[in-house]
């Protein structure tokens, strides 16, 4: 489970969910629902979106709540601690740029000053 503080009133579980960890995760407190069709049909969040964060998260960015995009230019960086991750560069100016990553199933996005000398396509 990693706790991803921008994403508020989300928890991510990293868990295989039968029937009675479905319940048990319901009764928590504060839960209102988990998503999904029922407790066999669950909506899961692609890994590579949570590797994405989980990296950002270790590499110590400051990261600020960023509306959801439909639709951008997907790019992946090349260089530095967050080599290999991806998410859509939305600003480019003086070799910086905006890297949002976005979590899918839940239509929010975070995003992260990046160097853009280390950006490329995806």
């Amino acid at each position: 489970m990693i706790q991803v503080p921008m994403f508020s009133g989300y928890l991510f579980l990293h868990e295989a969910v039968d029937k009675k960890t479905y319940i048990e995760v319901q009764k928590a407190r504060g839960i209102v629902r988990i998503l999904g069709e029922r407790w066999d049909r669950l909506s899961p969040i692609a890994n590579v979106e949570i590797e994405s964060l989980q990296r950002v998260l270790d590499a110590q960015l400051t990261l600020t709540p960023y509306p959801y995009l439909d639709e951008g230019q997907r790019v992946r960086i090349t260089g530095g601690p967050l080599k290999g991750v991806e998410g859509f560069l939305v600003k480019n100016k003086l070799r910086k740029g905006l890297l949002v990553l976005s979590v899918n199933l839940l239509q929010q996005s975070v995003v992260a000053v990046v160097d853009c000398t280390w950006v490329d396509p995806a």
